[in-house]
């Protein structure tokens, strides 16, 4: 039996997949880039390779993406991470029409066809707003991980609004409603609502359809994805582990789909 890998190198993480013929995946691995995306996305690769039980020349061909994919020169081929997203998702939820997808830097909507051929796209990489970096500024800012960013919102009692979407200027928003005496639970709904009304806005860009999904690693928060669906009117299907969608989505552009 043949193997394939993905390797998506991003601006935060790397992360990589291998899997067969049956698009099963054997293993994966999820890593920080740190300051060397190059040896980032070799060990993410390496650790993949020893979770799945192979060797290098047990794989047939690899294909790279993410902001990296170039300098990744043990790949078959580079494709951009918006194709290997919707490729990996659709193989997951066949009948997917909308994906959205955040980043650490970026933010993504597209509109997908047939076996997971991206009919449109809107981006956000202009800012940080509505990315997973600007997630991490603003838990840090109410010294929390992610995670319990996700939860303290999910507990909140009273609406507010952030109204900054800079990151500079929001985490002194932040800053400035916990001195004014408000829960961290409430700054956190702020946060997440301040999110998630940019996501909406970037995926009406591309049109929002029903059999919605979502991919990065920021479809994680629960708390996000609950106002989305609030927001969008549709349930959001969310892969088992959504960060390693783009290199899954490699893997199967490798085997020749």
């Amino acid at each position: 039996m043949k193997h394939f890998a993905g390797i998506d190198v991003g601006s935060l993480t790397a992360k990589a997949v291998v899997i067969d013929e049956n698009n099963r995946i054997l293993g994966s691995h999820i890593m920080p880039v740190g300051q060397d995306s190059l040896a980032a996305g070799m060990n993410a690769y390496a650790q993949a390779l020893v979770k799945a039980g192979l060797k290098k020349e047990d794989v047939a061909a690899v294909v790279s993406t993410g902001y990296s994919r170039k300098r990744f020169t043990e790949a078959t081929m580079q494709k951009t991470e918006i194709s290997c997203h919707a490729r990996g998702v659709s193989v997951v939820f066949p009948k997917v029409a909308t994906l959205i997808d955040v980043g650490g830097q970026d933010s993504k909507a597209m509109k997908i066809g047939k076996d997971g051929k991206v009919l449109d796209f809107a981006m956000n990489d202009k800012c940080a707003a509505g990315t997973g970096r600007f997630v991490d500024v603003m838990a840090h800012a109410l010294n929390l991980t992610l995670g319990g960013l996700s939860d303290a919102a999910l507990s909140f009692k009273e609406e507010l609004t952030l109204s900054s979407t800079c990151t500079v200027f929001g985490e002194s928003e932040v800053i400035s409603l916990l001195s004014q005496g408000q829960s961290v639970p409430d700054i956190s709904w702020a946060i997440i609502k301040s999110i998630a009304d940019r996501l909406v806005s970037l995926v009406k860009r591309v049109g929002i359809e029903q059999d919605i999904a979502m991919s990065g690693g920021m479809a994680k928060n629960r708390a996000l994805v609950s106002r989305l669906e609030d927001r969008i009117g549709f349930d959001i299907h969310v892969p088992g582990e959504p960060q390693i969608m783009g290199a899954f989505g490699a893997a199967v552009i490798a085997k020749g789909e």
